[in-house]
């Protein structure tokens, strides 16, 4: 048994720079093409014991907000089993016979639902510190194995930096981004369905073709140009998350009229994500979205930053 009493892990959200979408696949995921930026948007997971029950796993869980986003916003995290997190947990006590059972406690500065992998995050954090506080050992490609089984977006919060995801978003390889980019995030009070917007997205574009990567975004990170990022931006499931949510597009036009090098719809939505020339006018920007009837709150990050940390 551990002699650890707590292990406490900081994880970024991340920002699709491209979200390239296929048809539907016969499991029901689409394959993707998926440019994942890791921004300095942080959750973090603590995990401690919790003497309640006789086999290792996730045996309570609780949340807070950390502030910088809707104070509504904790209140739509599932507080038991459903949660990625909590099934993260589950699954390395499983594959380990991990005998302790832990309380995770999240403090929250992700989005909940809007589009960032604040849950996915949850559960790579979870993942790390499980494995951190039961002293297991598992090496970096066992977790993103785990990873992988738990979800789509999973994976990439344990590596974080900028990473290109194929397949259904799961299969990494990292991509190079000179220099910082400064973006602006704008949320919104209410969330959306990830199912519903990609159901949305089958709907608007039945005959989709297999999706493909953009050699002028890659060069652009590559380079560390953040205009030409901005002018490379792209995702297939915005014209769905605005389907499902019309009054986004009042919130990406207060962008583009602040002089956002690149406004978009961040994933499935519905935080909308601009591209600043600085920090200072990532600042402006904000203020100027933040009037926006949609715009809950207005937040600052620079990216890219490392994956899942132990703190």
């Amino acid at each position: 048994m551990t002699t650890t009493t707590a292990v406490t892990v900081r994880v970024p959200a991340k920002v699709n720079l491209q979200l390239a979408v296929g048809p539907v696949r016969e499991d029901g995921y689409h394959d993707l093409v998926n440019v994942f930026h890791a921004v300095a948007l942080f959750d973090e997971v603590t995990v401690t014991g919790a003497r309640t029950r006789a086999t290792g796993g996730a045996a309570g869980l609780s949340a807070e907000d950390a502030g910088g986003g809707p104070a509504s916003h904790v209140d739509r995290v599932p507080l038991d089993a459903s949660n990625l997190a909590w099934r993260a947990a589950d699954l390395l006590a499983r594959e380990s016979s991990a005998r302790e059972p832990v309380h995770l406690h999240l403090r929250k500065a992700i989005p909940v639902a809007g589009g960032m992998a604040g849950g996915s995050a949850d559960a790579a954090a979870a993942l790390v510190a499980c494995n951190a506080f039961w002293g297991i050992g598992l090496g970096r490609e066992r977790l993103l194995n785990l990873a992988a089984r738990l979800g789509s977006d999973v994976a990439f919060p344990l590596v974080g930096g900028t990473a290109v995801g194929t397949g259904r978003g799961e299969v990494l390889a990292p991509a190079r981004c000179a220099g910082r980019l400064h973006w602006v995030f704008a949320l919104s009070e209410g969330g959306l369905s990830t199912p519903e917007v990609f159901g949305a997205y089958d709907r608007l574009r039945p005959g989709a073709p297999a999706p493909r990567g953009d050699p002028a975004l890659m060069a652009a990170l590559a380079e560390g140009d953040a205009r030409a990022v901005g002018a490379a931006l792209s995702n297939d499931l915005q014209p769905a998350a605005l389907a499902l949510r019309p009054a986004l597009a009042e919130t990406l036009e207060a962008g583009r009229a602040a002089g956002a090098l690149g406004a978009f719809v961040s994933g499935s939505g519905p935080t909308c994500a601009f591209l600043a020339e600085s920090a200072e006018h990532a600042d402006r920007i904000a203020d100027a979205v933040r009037t926006a009837p949609d715009c809950a709150h207005a937040v600052t990050a620079h990216g890219d930053v490392p994956g899942a940390t132990v703190v």
